[in-house]
């Protein structure tokens, strides 16, 4: 299988999801910590972004603050200077901007950015994660669930990897998954438990471009990603080294 020049990359390491975080018990999710962690161990980073209510871009997961802040409220309602004051999971770590996050790990592993889109409130979100990753110096990608944003990305972020963010096995979603391949995806990060499919087999097989899958937690998740995708994208445990397709420094 043959892979497009520019995204072989997303396949030679495991990716952590949202950092190399211990499932919120100290290190948590897309935190700093949770990124120099990674970094430490090789592995590539999966994280999220939102765009907040004066334009900027925040790594957070979640459209609203409970969980992860414990505050009330809407990311897309606060400004970045909010943002980036509360802390994460009553830790000292605040929420990161993009910019900052880009800072941090200063391409010393590949990211794939996975943009969070909330109709209305989102305008803009693509092509300011795009000029962000334009003057990166490291490996990155995007991806999106939201099909509305990935229809952008041909324009708005053009010369960057895209992917769909996907799941689903009945016939009204696959056949969704596949009209985004008019978006110019170049692979797709596709849920664990859903890979036996024919957009996921066309992607791999028809095109050559890879599939990676999301969110492996165990060894059932390890042998389903290896058996019909390329990479994964996990959390709470160590990879084996047989999971590289890249030698270690």
């Amino acid at each position: 299988m043959s892979m497009t020049p520019d995204i072989a990359w997303i396949a030679e390491r495991p990716i952590a999801h949202r950092g190399y975080h211990d499932l919120n018990k100290a290190r948590w999710e897309n935190t700093l910590s949770a990124f120099d962690a990674a970094v430490e161990r090789g592995y590539a980073i999966e994280c999220d972004v939102h765009l907040t209510a004066d334009g900027e871009v925040v790594v957070f997961h979640d459209h609203d603050l409970k969980r992860l802040t414990g505050r009330e409220g809407l990311v897309w309602q606060k400004r970045a200077a909010e943002m980036t004051a509360l802390a994460v999971g009553g830790t000292d770590q605040q929420v990161p901007t993009l910019t900052r996050m880009l800072e941090v790990v200063a391409g010393r592993v590949p990211l794939v950015v996975e943009l969070k889109g909330i109709p209305g409130h989102d305008e803009g979100l693509v092509g300011k994660v795009a000029d962000l990753l334009r003057r990166y110096g490291g490996k990155a990608a995007i991806m999106s669930f939201d099909h509305w944003l990935v229809r952008q990305f041909p324009v708005a972020a053009k010369g960057i990897p895209a992917g769909l963010t996907a799941w689903g096995l009945k016939p009204h979603e696959i056949e969704a998954h596949f009209s985004m391949l008019a978006n110019g995806i170049s692979f797709t990060s596709y849920g664990v438990d859903q890979l036996d499919n024919a957009f996921v087999a066309f992607l791999r097989e028809r095109l050559g471009l890879p599939v990676i899958t999301w969110t492996v937690r165990d060894q059932a998740g390890i042998e389903k990603t290896f058996a019909r995708a390329d990479q994964m994208t996990f959390e709470g445990f160590e990879p084996d080294p047989a999971h590289f397709r890249i030698a270690q420094k």
